[in-house]
């Protein structure tokens, strides 16, 4: 857990402002949920989380055992099932805030991790999975980032056949194809535990593995023709079914309209029928999104049909999560900067106080300032122009990142001159930044 300073602050709520804005340009709601919820509830929803992760405590006053969240999802299923339940569906939600999970391993501290995602209750299949890939995709471009791919599989391929491995012996080949170890696959398929394992099925086991790709380099349409002869016979049949029809549906061609973000999928989509992440929760489709930098997916979603279930209200549900931290460093890698917010720090005086509220009345951040060294001030608490006396009967406006640049305006001309100086928007705008 760590503190966010001033700047880092305003990038965070900067990104995570647009995400949700581009959200709600696809029609989904913003909803707020509680930082702790009773554990049961939580636990009904902890998908691939280990119980473990949770950071759990004793009410005081009830004695009922809570939890800070480790994820938003369970909240937002218990807020559809009990307050939302006779709404019209579909349902479009959308969240931003923290979850907490347990540090693991060698990691000294708590995880803190910032998210935003989607949730879209009463979508079957394949036209929810396919909204939900869109927007990840548009979102994705949103935020900045132009190279990124989009891993797709479905939870069902490989719990279909981990289902036809004995116990405890499941788990050994479940953590070997969440590693990708075709070798150690092998070894553990050949031993004496798997005799009772269908040929098919230990084949198929060991080449999932090899079964991703979908570039120019390996054609999904290879990976998917590979994957019907190693799975006939087998329980992966209908997943892939499935997964193929959402493959070739999404990879079509898509305009967007001239200023809108794309949607398309054609260029980004790639698949993996080896995924394991959270197979044992989602029922369908599984994806997440990666991009340079992190070294971790920036985000991840699916398809989980059981979870409201698990509340009392049967219903279809797709959605993704997004990591802010995860987002930031993949802009970072890319070279993205944000635009520089205009902050305008007064030291002139006069115009003094009547041109900081005229520069607040113009939705321009605006601030008193004064002392011998006003520039560095400005630059230290992050304003992009300060405004100091100039030649006689004037004021001089200096942008902080570059002092040389500095203009003079007469002191008298107003906020709406001291405004265009500063690269504001016709009056009336207002700022988006800050």
């Amino acid at each position: 857990m760590r503190d966010l300073l001033p700047e880092e602050t305003r990038r965070r709520r900067a990104l995570a402002r647009g995400i949700l804005d581009h959200f709600a340009l696809h029609g989904y709601d913003l909803v707020t949920s509680p930082a702790f919820e009773l554990a049961e509830v939580l636990e009904k929803g902890l998908g691939a989380l280990d119980p473990g992760d949770v950071l759990r405590f004793v009410e005081p006053e009830s004695g009922e055992v809570c939890a800070l969240r480790p994820d938003m999802t369970p909240q937002i299923a218990r807020m559809v099932a009990t307050r939302l339940a006779a709404e019209p569906r579909p349902i479009r939600l959308c969240y931003e805030g923290t979850i907490v999970r347990r540090r693991q391993g060698r990691a000294k501290k708590h995880r803190q991790i910032p998210q935003a995602g989607v949730e879209l209750y009463g979508a079957p299949s394949p036209e929810g999975d396919l909204e939900a890939l869109r927007l990840l995709a548009s979102v994705t471009r949103v935020v900045g980032l132009g190279s990124f791919v989009i891993d797709l599989g479905h939870a069902l391929i490989a719990r279909a056949l981990i289902d036809a491995v004995p116990s405890p012996l499941d788990v050994e080949v479940t953590d070997a194809l969440a590693q990708k170890d075709a070798s150690r696959l092998v070894v553990l398929l050949s031993g004496r535990e798997a005799a009772a394992v269908p040929r098919r099925v230990a084949e198929a086991l060991v080449a999932l593995p090899e079964l991703a790709g979908g570039a120019e380099d390996r054609p999904g349409e290879e990976i998917l023709a590979r994957a019907e002869k190693l799975f006939a016979g087998t329980g992966a049949e209908g997943p892939l079914r499935e997964l193929r029809a959402l493959w070739e549906t999404a990879r079509r061609p898509r305009t967007a309209p001239a200023g809108a973000p794309s949607d398309g999928l054609a260029d980004v989509l790639r698949l993996d029928l080896g995924e394991v992440r959270g197979f044992a929760y989602y029922t369908g489709p599984i994806f997440h999104v990666l991009a340079p930098g992190p070294g971790e997916p920036i985000g991840a979603g699916g398809r989980y049909d059981d979870l409201l279930g698990r509340f009392g209200l049967p219903m279809q549900a797709v959605g993704f999560g997004l990591h802010l931290d995860a987002i930031a460093r993949a802009r970072e890698a890319s070279g993205v900067r944000d635009e520089r917010p205009i902050r305008v720090l007064v030291a002139a005086d006069p115009p003094g106080e009547a041109l900081v509220l005229a520069l607040r009345a113009r939705g321009i951040a605006a601030a008193r300032g004064q002392g011998p060294d006003v520039l560095r001030y400005a630059q230290a608490h992050h304003y992009s122009h300060v405004v100091v006396e100039g030649s006689e009967g004037a004021v001089r406006i200096v942008p902080t990142d570059e002092p040389e640049a500095a203009v003079e305006v007469a002191a008298d001309t107003g906020a709406e001159r001291i405004a265009e100086t500063v690269g504001f928007p016709a009056a009336g705008a207002r700022a988006r930044g800050g």
